[in-house]
């Protein structure tokens, strides 16, 4: 290990410049993405998981880093935070795949949808980020305030995967886009990219603008058990965004790529609601710690390991309950018919 020192879940790494370092790798690589999205074109395979390798390859080099600046201590956090939030964003990734159909979006406009999503995504996360940083250097209440958050949160997730409940979105019923549509007028189809047209001498929306508002308007409640699911594992707020910033970039890749088998992942939603569960309790005994000193902690290493278990063992029964459906959907092979008689045959 270099001379830089190990530290503690405590310490915050965040430096100015730090900071500014990151924010403009992010806008750089947000103002790429909005170059190359200029030009809406449909997403092929090869495309979407290039970009995903990339934005896969970034946090692993920035928690490598990370290790060799301050210790495997703080690439750890970052490492079990980026998984949290990767593995929470695969079931935000089956809301927008709903989104989008239910606007009927156009193939060539989704990753632009997408991508004003993401953004909007971020600037939340920021500000809820703040939020908790406020909260928790206000005292330890905060931590089994978020961990009640996780555990409510879990229940209800778990409520919804035992009970069968299909995941559906009826726009009609969101505030945000019934808000819009009092406000200005909606074109009747798609204008190519546009988000806001002039016809007839006055201003429209168009079904995308309305598609990206919904968008927004769900990253509102994917922030509200996500954050606080971060702040289980690091303290630091510059951690917990970095960790956010990173499964973020690379969401919008991720959904073309997992399109065709996030319908497939029928345990995620069970998963799911036991590591928010399993983080709320490690908020919970965090905060008991500090009031009681012999209540034990859940270490960051122990909480990585139970983590990926149990995507490992969701993603293996999603898959084995999906070969005994295809194999009770098989149609049975029928007795092959003996062939006619010919004349003369006896």
């Amino acid at each position: 290990m270099p001379a830089a020192t190990q530290l503690s879940a405590t310490t915050s790494i965040a430096s100015p410049t730090l900071w500014a370092a990151t924010v403009a790798v992010l806008v750089a690589l947000l103002a790429l993405d909005l170059l190359l999205t200029r030009r809406p074109h449909e997403v092929r395979m090869r495309e979407a998981v290039s970009w995903s390798v990339f934005y896969l390859l970034l946090p692993v080099g920035f928690g490598a880093w990370l290790w060799s600046a301050f210790g495997s201590t703080v690439a750890t956090e970052f490492f079990t935070g980026f998984v949290v939030e990767k593995s929470l964003s695969v079931d935000n990734l089956f809301v927008f795949m709903l989104l989008l159909s239910a606007f009927a979006v156009p193939a060539a406009l989704a990753r632009q949808v997408l991508l004003y999503g993401i953004i909007g995504a971020l600037v939340l996360r920021a500000i809820f980020i703040a939020l908790g940083a406020a909260a928790l250097s206000s005292g330890t209440w905060a931590f089994l305030l978020f961990g009640a958050v996780l555990i409510v949160t879990a229940g209800k997730v778990l409520k919804d995967a035992l009970g069968g409940h299909d995941q559906e979105v009826d726009i009609s019923t969101m505030r945000s886009v019934r808000l819009l549509r009092r406000l200005i007028p909606v074109t009747d189809g798609y204008r190519g990219a546009r988000l806001i047209v002039r016809e007839q001498g006055a201003l429209a929306v168009t079904p995308l603008a309305l598609a990206v508002v919904a968008v927004f308007a769900t990253d509102i409640v994917f922030a509200v058990d996500s954050v606080p699911a971060v702040y289980g594992v690091t303290e630091d707020p510059f951690l917990v965004f970095a960790t956010n910033a990173f499964a973020l970039l690379g969401l919008r890749a991720l959904y073309f790529v997992l399109q065709g088998a996030l319908t497939k992942l029928g345990h995620l939603n069970h998963g799911l609601a036991v590591i928010l569960a399993f983080i709320g309790v490690k908020l919970i005994l965090h905060w008991a710690h500090g009031v009681w000193a012999w209540v034990p902690q859940i270490p960051t290493l122990v909480s990585l390991g139970v983590i990926i278990a149990v995507l490992i063992t969701v993603t293996l029964t999603s898959l084995y309950a999906n070969r005994r459906a295809e194999r009770r959907t098989l149609p049975t092979e029928e007795p092959a018919e003996e062939p006619a008689e010919r004349p003369g045959e006896r």
